[in-house]
This record gives structure tokens, C-alpha cells and sequence, in this order.
């Protein structure tokens, strides 16, 4: 990426860190800017700890980082978990063969193609804490480039989850990821996708009418559960966004 590029994105960041912000879009905009601008880099992701323990996910630039992440959780290890847990900076250069992963490394480059990947701990006042998560699709990606910049991303979620400083606004972020999760599930089974062009459909809905994710999932869902008898008819106002999902075409 250019120069140019570079500011371009961070610019964009920056924007999206006034003060009031909306949590889960923030967050999904510097994932997807980290996609953007660190070398080599393919999909990112952000785990934050619970007040339970619990390890969630946000802001996943796709379905491939999910599954990742969600597999470090339950195996207690990888470079999320360690990052998670206590080490600052976990970098993989082969994720087949690194020794420290044995259960996790393997599983990850042949169920979801993975080559290497870099993870970022860290702390949000007062209680948030978590890791920036990196992946790519080939071995040896990750360079100093690649170091510096994740960790200058992984800086802005800090701040951005330091400026929520309310326990409600980490939670909405945390169950507008269900509410996202289980619209996918919906979709999966409503037009007969896989979960990549299940996911892959709600964000084309969301960025061709200009509508939060969370509100495509969240219509998605209402409009699973509710009855057609039982729908109203009232007619949409010109001025009022339509998150009713469409059906694509050619899925």
C-alpha cells in the first residue's frame, strides 16, 4: 500500500474515533482498514474477555476468522488464546509446523487454508481486555511492516474500547455479534449457503443500502420468527432506510 493509501485509511479510523462513537462500527472499520493496509494480511478479528472469562469475537472481516478464533478458544491455545491471556505479541511464520500450536497449527491451515498469523494483546480501561487478531493465507507473510502496523491498529481498538467506557455499550457489540451470527444461520438455511456466502450476503446487504449489519441481521431474525399473517403492512416512509434482506439473485 502507498503512502498515500496509508494516511488515506488511518484518516478514515480516525473519523470513526469521535467522540460519541458506535462501538461495533468503529471496531468493524479498523479490522477491515487492517485488512487493508498490513501487508500480506487476509482476514482480522478482535477477541475481548468477559466479566465471566468468556472469550468472544468482534468485528470478523470474514467467516474464516471466526472459525479460527473460535477454535483457539475451545482447544485453550494458538496465538489469539496466548495474546488473550498474557503474552503481548504472538507472531506464527507457519502455522503446519510451528510446534507450539500442535493441535491448533495443522487444524488451521488445512480446515481453513492458513498460513501464518500475528496477534496483539490489549487492555482498554477499565476492564476490557483482549487481542487483535491477524491471519493470512500464506506461510512467512509477516514481516516488520506487517509488526509495526498491527500494532498501531491494535492501539485503536484499545482506545476504542477505552472511550465506551460503559459495560452496556461492550455488550451491545457483543450481542450484535449473535444477532449476526444467528442471521447467517437463517440465511444458511433459508437460500441454501454456505456460511462464507451466507455472511457474505448480509454485508452485500448492508453496504448497498447503506444499513448497519446488526439491523440487516436483526430484520433478518424478526422477519424469520414472525409469522407473514402477523406482519404489518404499514408503508415504508421515503426517508426510512428498507433492511428487509433480499434474496440474491444468483446465491
Amino acid at each position: 500500500m502507498e503512502m498515500q493509501e496509508l494516511i488515506a485509511v488511518i484518516n478514515e479510523v480516525a473519523t470513526s474515533l469521535l467522540v460519541p462513537i458506535d462501538l461495533q462500527v468503529t471496531l468493524d472499520r479498523i479490522t477491515r482498514s487492517a485488512t487493508e493496509a498490513i501487508p500480506g494480511i487476509d482476514y482480522a478479528s478482535i477477541s475481548v474477555t468477559s466479566k465471566t472469562g468468556r472469550i468472544e469475537t468482534l468485528a470478523p472481516t470474514h467467516r474464516v476468522a471466526i472459525q479460527a478464533d473460535q477454535l483457539q478458544y475451545e482447544l485453550r491455545e494458538g496465538p489469539c488464546y496466548a495474546a488473550v491471556t498474557g503474552v503481548p505479541v504472538v507472531q506464527v511464520d507457519d502455522l503446519a509446523s510451528d510446534l507450539r500450536w500442535p493441535a491448533y497449527g495443522p487444524k488451521a491451515a488445512a480446515s481453513f487454508g492458513l498460513g501464518s498469523q500475528l496477534a496483539f494483546q490489549f487492555h482498554a480501561e477499565p476492564h476490557a481486555r483482549g487481542a487483535l487478531n491477524l491471519y493470512a493465507t500464506r506461510a512467512h507473510e509477516i514481516d516488520t511492516d506487517s509488526r509495526q502496523l498491527g500494532m498501531m491498529f491494535a492501539r485503536l481498538v484499545a482506545v476504542a474500547l477505552g472511550w465506551a467506557r460503559h459495560g452496556e455499550t461492550l455488550s451491545e457489540a457483543l450481542r450484535s455479534r449473535q444477532l449476526i451470527g444467528q442471521a447467517v444461520g437463517i440465511v444458511m438455511e433459508r437460500y441454501r449457503l454456505d456460511p462464507d456466502r451466507a455472511f457474505a450476503f448480509l454485508v452485500r446487504v448492508s453496504q448497498t443500502g447503506n444499513i448497519k449489519l446488526r439491523e440487516v441481521a436483526a430484520g433478518i431474525i424478526a422477519d424469520a420468527v414472525t409469522p407473514a399473517e402477523c406482519r404489518p403492512h404499514r408503508p415504508r416512509k421515503p426517508s426510512e432506510p428498507d433492511t428487509r434482506p433480499h434474496m440474491p439473485t444468483s446465491p
